[in-house]
């Protein structure tokens, strides 16, 4: 993990590139995938728990931000659409020790999701194997996904499509079949408690308390994880300027769908205090509801989302060390390309730091996913930060003349920007003050100061080198 700290820019110049094998429908599915995965299929039932229906609410709210987020991605992607993505851009804005930081926080990120989409996939496969142990599926698994990432990038974008589209039709025929039983009744239990009345009924709209929704956030969050990943496929993908921002410009519309109506409906199927976490809420509220074949097909939608999500962890953390090798931030050997145009040590590094995943399911099953879940959103939440400053330096080179004027600038600058700043040290600040996720703080700031001190290392043994020559 220590890398070379000195100007790469010439052997950069000369080394092998990625291929531009994605095509527009690829990163539209990509983009669309993205906000459907473990944190709605499996994590929402913390978040129910913590918040009630004020779940709602919290995901509208950091919704927003996200948003605001993926535009000022969106910007810097738009004027330089590369692999490295907000790595190189926080490197090129902020200065090499923030890209560095930046960049390795990302991969960080994504190889915590990913422990955590595999652990959501052994959980859902328990549902028709209970007796089979889980870590099994879990090393099964990573050598499928791992297969798929060493083919050609058109391969993966391939796939990424078909098990979006699955998603995406599932969510939406869940949405309209739900609002057909709250309406009709069609196929429930006798003793079924549905209507509206289950989101004030049962406790009120805040539950909890205010303590409760604003703990809530710390899961909804590690929901929006990943959806920076828009801006890590520009770099392979055709005509990125004109994609981009369509595909960004979806982000408000999928979270309303995707989150906000679809959680409505489950709680108007069942009470919010009867969801638990045992497998995923949406198979267990229509297995509850007496609707069997409805929940064996859902297992199977959710079975897939776990496989896109895990699929796409690994393909936009090798994308990310790759980069990070192209500006000497990362090892040189992450920078190797394949004859079919794939980073493919990253994509070895990535199976490898999975197998810590069937370790940790054959430990201790019943605990990964919310530590898991809790470390995910500091790494992802401190990404954003790093988004979001580099963006406003970026502004201020604009204003200053330094560059030119953007061609898909952030609307409402410079509030929504700085709102946006405001609203994810909060959530930082929930973490600490959450008992259940305060580990991911003390740990997340011990990864920060790990890679200040490997980069410290990493200067001197370079500037020994110099001296030496």
């Amino acid at each position: 993990m220590v890398p070379d700290p000195v100007d790469p820019s010439a052997e950069r110049a000369a080394a092998p590139t990625l291929r531009r094998g994605l095509k527009a429908r690829h990163i539209r599915f990509i983009a669309l995938g993205s906000a459907i995965g473990t944190g709605l299929f499996y994590g929402s039932a913390s978040a129910v728990q913590q918040a009630g229906p004020s779940v709602l609410l919290a995901y509208l709210l950091g919704g927003m931000a996200v948003f605001v987020v993926m535009r000022a991605l969106g910007e810097m992607t738009v004027r330089n659409p590369v692999s490295g993505s907000f790595g190189e851009y926080a490197h090129t804005y902020l200065g090499r020790f923030a890209g560095y930081v930046t960049g390795w926080t990302f991969a960080f990120e994504m190889a915590i999701v990913a422990i955590a989409d595999v652990t959501a996939f052994g959980i859902y496969m328990g549902f028709w194997f209970p007796d089979v142990p889980r870590w099994t599926w879990v090393a099964a698994i990573i050598c499928v996904i791992a297969a798929i990432n060493l083919l050609k990038v058109s391969v993966f974008g391939e796939v990424e499509f078909w098990l979006s589209l699955v998603k995406v039709v599932a969510i939406v025929a869940m949405i309209v079949g739900g609002a057909l039983i709250v309406v009709f009744g069609f196929s429930l239990a006798d003793d079924a408690q549905v209507g509206a009345s289950n989101l004030v009924d049962h406790g009120g709209f805040f539950p909890n308390g205010l303590g409760g929704f604003l703990a809530c956030f710390t899961v909804v969050m590690f929901a929006f994880g990943g959806i920076e990943t828009i801006g890590i496929s520009a770099g392979e993908a055709d005509r990125p300027a004109q994609v981009v921002p369509r595909a960004i410009n979806t982000v408000p519309v999928r979270i309303l769908v995707f989150y906000v109506f679809t959680l409505a409906i489950l709680m108007m199927l069942s009470p919010w205090d009867t969801i638990g976490d045992d497998g995923s809420p949406f198979v267990q509220i229509f297995d509850g509801l007496g609707i069997p074949a409805a929940a064996h097909i859902l297992n199977a939608v959710v079975i897939t989302a776990a496989l896109s999500a895990i699929n796409s962890d690994v393909y936009s953390a090798g994308r990310m060390l790759f980069g990070l090798s192209r500006t000497g931030n990362a090892p040189a050997s992450f920078g190797k390309v394949s004859k079919n145009g794939v980073p493919w040590m990253t994509v070895v590094l990535m199976a490898a730091t999975l197998t810590v995943g069937v370790v940790l399911n054959a430990l201790v099953p019943d605990d990964v996913f919310l530590v898991i879940a809790s470390l995910a959103t500091f790494a992802t939440v401190w990404v954003w930060l790093m988004i979001l400053a580099s963006h406003v330096s970026m502004r201020r080179k604009i204003a200053r003349g330094e560059l030119g004027p953007s061609e898909f600038p952030v609307p409402f600058w410079p509030v929504a920007p700085v709102l946006a700043i405001v609203f994810m040290v909060g959530v930082v600040v929930m973490l600490g003050v959450t008992e259940a996720t305060r580990v991911s703080l003390v740990v997340g700031v011990g990864w920060i100061a790990l890679l200040g001190v490997a980069y410290a290392v990493a200067r001197r043994r370079t500037a020994r080198a110099r001296v030496s020559a």
